[in-house]
């Protein structure tokens, strides 16, 4: 992989004019959005280089400095792009982030930027407009890929288009590009390798409404052919179903684990709203007897739904949420509320749960699910990684809103309390909140807690009463993080050493610094330079002791060069030696890069090629391979091996004691000088070459078969991430806290934040009160939502906490401020947990099977059993809790 070379021309501006052309551009673009508009993906790296440069993000460091920026080199999009794409068509890499891997740029921005800056590859998308009741505007950044089977030749392509391309749109695509006529074509759905339904050539539905999911199989077929003799009756196969409505008795069969209907088939498996359910294939199952156990299915991921399928399992395990859904509850569908989605989710919902509860332990792909999904809330829309708690409360809301029995909503106008009890109080809120919300989302999930302003100058205290559905706790966390760093020794007198450091997180680059000193035992004259390695490369250097931590990600590579201040005295530059090794089918290109850079220092005179050479020799001399017979020729006792170098270009004598008949079979080291430092343009460094150092000169090392069994190049290769997250180390041993400390810090009293002031009705001003907040109302159903997860302006966190849960009695009696004598004691029946680190990482579930009394873990599309024991996890990220019944309660509900 090359950069494009960076001409020699004049810089067309200045950074304040580059600001301001690109501002104003942008404010443009931002005035006229329309369908159709032309955006480009820029990697965030080059990006915010830029933006440094021409002052439109700056760093601050608690002194009042700022670091210094440079110029950047060619826009360069290689590190968002797939390796194995074709070059003539590059593809991005998939799970990207937006703001944190690219930025996008529109069109007449990306005009300019490429002016200035030339480089690239360009990587344009379109803008679209999503959404059901309102419409939002997206760039489509990833567009449908579709693999197409010809049926003639059994022939594969890939199809690339817009999830809002039509079927019709569809058809012409492949017609045009397999030579065939429209009237004659004939597309399936081909999912899992499987006909399952024909698609409309006539239809204006998008590809995406129609339920084709990303890397997804279509087939054609040709009339006329020999494959096109297939049975049609899966075409016309249109038969409305009866719907059959079980019993309440019936759907609690169902999730106890027995029953079957009548006619033989099980409970509501082809039971449907819609009459055929055009995904009713789209479940792989086994045969099983009468009374297997249900409840067990998985749920197939279709491209990074795994967030999806971890909502769905803790919900497919909520016993009133599946009795309710088992049953028939097209009475409660409100398909007018201009909030709701005319009842589609829900029914979409319900008829999932309906296959996951099928008998036998099924896999089924929830696309008729993500379809209605994607078509009401378009932020799901599309496959990148999203977050399973918000993915709970849009799902509970969209829930409640589609069954709200409530057809009209009453105007009712809020009043104060004026000094009335609480318990009237609550009771007046929660009844005007049922009189607007009653659904079964409400009845089970919602709660209901108390919030206390105090006015910090008058004193006024005001007091209201609102419902919630979920719980978000903050995690007391610790304020360190651990960093791995590679230390590479500047003189070359010792192999490269990684180590593992405490820091505080939002500590600067010295901190850092100190600790590696520390754990490396660096001397009072040595010093160390931190630097970024990317794609083999020295990225950056971290040369401003009070840079901050926190915009050093745990997935990049840091290495830290350790040098004697003699080497790194005044008149000194740094010199960067990079890998490159050149396979012998690639013979004429650029060679190819591998390992980490090495990095010395040299005077800054001019110097010939021989110098360049003796410093890179000095570099590389620790990786020498040491063989045992060369040792034992040597004679040394004590196994030491000298160090002997010659310094002529490039040729470097073994520290092995050889013959001078092996000694002439050394081939020596090629060197190229790269002029440039953004470039890849080679310059062959001869002994006599003449180098004028810059403030920093690179030089490639190419290495073929003859050095790689001279030198170990291994030790220059695996750099470690910052910080590793396993996604099987679920059994950290780390620091812990407890579901109740949690509970506590949501509880506590604090001030407003100056963003959130309260407009006080006694001073008629904003103030910063103090607000405390208490539980008065619980749901049968609690959900805790673990904040894991922590945002600032430059920086994300995952906060890897383990918290100590209660799995069963956990009493909340004495948080709740309403004493009605109910029991406030709640078992734990689900977990959504998330591993890995930001912007990615992986969700499965933890659920209960209430019948067995047994935990299972759900994993897409993998389902397993699962100790009680082994469920408390560092990555528990979302708790279902049930109310337990009282003695009381219970038999009040016998008499009922």
């Amino acid at each position: 992989m090359t950069i494009p070379d960076s001409e020699s021309t004049e810089v067309p501006c200045t950074p304040e004019e580059e600001r301001r052309i690109v501002t104003e551009l942008n404010n443009e673009a931002e005035a006229d959005l329309k369908e159709g508009n032309l955006y480009f993906v820029i990697s965030n790296r080059w990006y915010t280089r830029w933006q440094r440069f021409v002052g439109l993000v700056t760093e601050e460091f608690p002194s009042g400095e700022t670091s210094e920026v440079t110029r950047p080199g060619p826009i360069d999009n290689h590190d968002i792009i797939d390796s194995e794409s074709d070059a003539s068509d590059p593809q991005l890499r998939m799970m990207l982030e937006e703001g944190v891997d690219y930025t996008l740029v529109p069109h007449e921005v990306w005009r300019k930027l490429v002016e200035w800056y030339k480089g690239g590859p360009p990587l344009p998308r379109k803008l679209i407009s999503q959404g059901f009741y309102t419409k939002s505007f997206s760039v489509e950044v990833y567009p449908l890929c579709l693999k197409l089977t010809d049926s003639r030749d059994e022939s594969t392509i890939i199809i690339r288009l817009s999830k809002q391309a039509s079927i019709g749109q569809l058809y012409e695509m492949v017609c045009a590009g397999r030579g065939v006529a429209k009237e004659k074509a004939r597309i399936w759905d081909y999912f899992e390798k499987k006909k399952s339904v024909l698609l409309d050539p006539s239809s204006e539905k998008s590809v995406e409404e129609s339920g084709l999911q990303l890397n997804q199989d279509i087939l054609l077929d040709v009339d006329g052919s020999a494959s096109s003799h297939c049975d049609m009756s899966l075409a016309g196969n249109e038969l409305a179903l009866v719907p059959l409505e079980p019993t309440k008795s019936d759907a609690m069969d169902i999730v106890r684990g027995g029953g079957t209907l009548s006619n033989g088939h099980s409970n509501g498996s082809k039971f449907s709203l819609f009459g055929r359910n055009a995904f009713e294939d789209d479940v792989s199952s086994s045969t099983f007897g009468k009374g297997e156990r249900r409840g067990l299915g998985g749920l197939q991921n279709l491209g990074n739904t795994c967030f999806m399928n971890s909502t769905l399992q803790c919900l497919a395990h909520t016993p009133p949420i599946v009795e309710y859904f088992l049953q028939d509850y097209s009475s409660d569908i409100n398909a007018e509320n201009p909030l709701g989605m005319r009842g589609e989710l829900a029914i979409a919902f319900g008829e999932l749960l309906r296959k996951l509860w099928s008998s036998g332990q099924n896999t089924v792909a929830p696309r008729a699910f993500k379809t209605k999904l994607a078509r009401f809330a378009p932020q799901f829309s599309g496959y990148n990684q999203h977050d399973s708690q918000e993915m709970l409360a849009f799902l509970l809301d969209g829930l409640h809103e589609d069954l709200n029995k409530v057809k009209r909503k009453p105007y009712i106008e809020a009043k104060d309390s004026d000094g009335r009890p609480d318990d009237e109080v609550a009771e007046e809120k929660w009844k005007y909140h049922k009189a607007r919300n009653d659904s079964v989302i409400v009845d089970v999930c919602q709660g209901q807690y108390k919030s206390t302003l105090v006015c910090p100058d008058c004193g006024k205290i005001s007091i209201t009463f609102d419902p919630f559905m979920y719980l978000s706790l903050p995690l007391p966390s610790s304020r360190t993080r651990s960093m791995t760093v590679t230390v590479f020794y500047g003189d070359g007198s010792h192999l490269p050493m990684p180590y593992t450091v405490t820091v505080p997180k939002d500590g600067s680059c010295r901190d850092l610094s100190n600790a590696l000193g520390t754990a490396c035992c660096l001397n009072n004259d040595e010093s160390l330079l931190l630097a970024e390695v990317y794609d083999h490369k020295v990225f950056k250097y971290f040369e401003n002791p009070l840079e901050l931590l926190n915009g050093i990600k745990d997935n990049e590579r840091i290495v830290a060069y350790r040098f004697n201040q003699m080497h790194k005295g005044p008149g000194k530059v740094k010199l960067e030696i990079l890998h490159g090794e050149q396979e012998k089918s690639d013979s004429g290109r650029d060679p190819k890069l591998f390992g980490t850079p090495l990095v010395t220092y040299i005077n800054k005179e001019p110097l010939s090629g021989s110098d360049i050479a003796a410093s890179i020799s000095g570099l590389l001399s620790p990786l020498r391979r040491v063989h045992l017979s060369s040792i034992v020729h040597s004679g040394n006792e004590n196994g030491h091996v000298p160090d002997v170098a010659d310094e002529s270009l490039g040729s470097v004598s073994s520290r092995d004691t050889e013959t001078e008949d092996n000694a002439g079979d050394d081939r020596e080291l090629s060197f190229s000088l790269l002029p440039d430092y953004h470039s890849f343009s080679l310059q062959p460094l001869e002994s006599d070459s003449v180098v004028n150092p810059g403030s920093v000169t690179k030089v490639l090392v190419k290495w073929n078969e003859k050095e790689h069994e001279k030198y170990d190049s291994s030790y220059l290769n695996d750099l470690p991430e910052v910080h590793k997250s396993s996604f099987l180390a679920k059994k950290a041993r780390q620091e812990e806290i407890s579901l109740f400390s949690c509970l506590e810090a949501f509880l506590a009293e604090e001030p407003l934040g100056p963003d959130d002031m309260w407009y006080c009705p006694g001073c008629k001003e904003h103030r910063q009160a103090n607000k405390k907040l208490d539980l008065w109302k619980l749901p049968d159903i609690l959900v805790f939502h673990l904040k894991r997860f922590t945002y600032s302006r430059y920086f994300k966190n995952k906060i890897d906490t383990l918290v100590n849960f209660p799995i069963h009695d956990l009493d909340l009696s004495k948080y709740v401020k309403n004493k009605d004598g109910q029991s406030y004691l709640y078992e734990l029946y689900a977990i959504s947990n998330h591993y890995g680190g930001l912007g990615g990482g992986h969700y499965t579930a933890y659920a209960k099977l209430m019948d067995e009394n047994k935990w299972y873990d759900f994993d897409d599309s993998r389902v397993s059993a699962v100790n009680e024991y082994e469920i408390k996890t560092p990555a528990a990220y979302v708790l279902f809790y049930r109310r337990v019944k009282s003695e009381s309660e219970t038999s009040d509900m016998k008499v009922d």
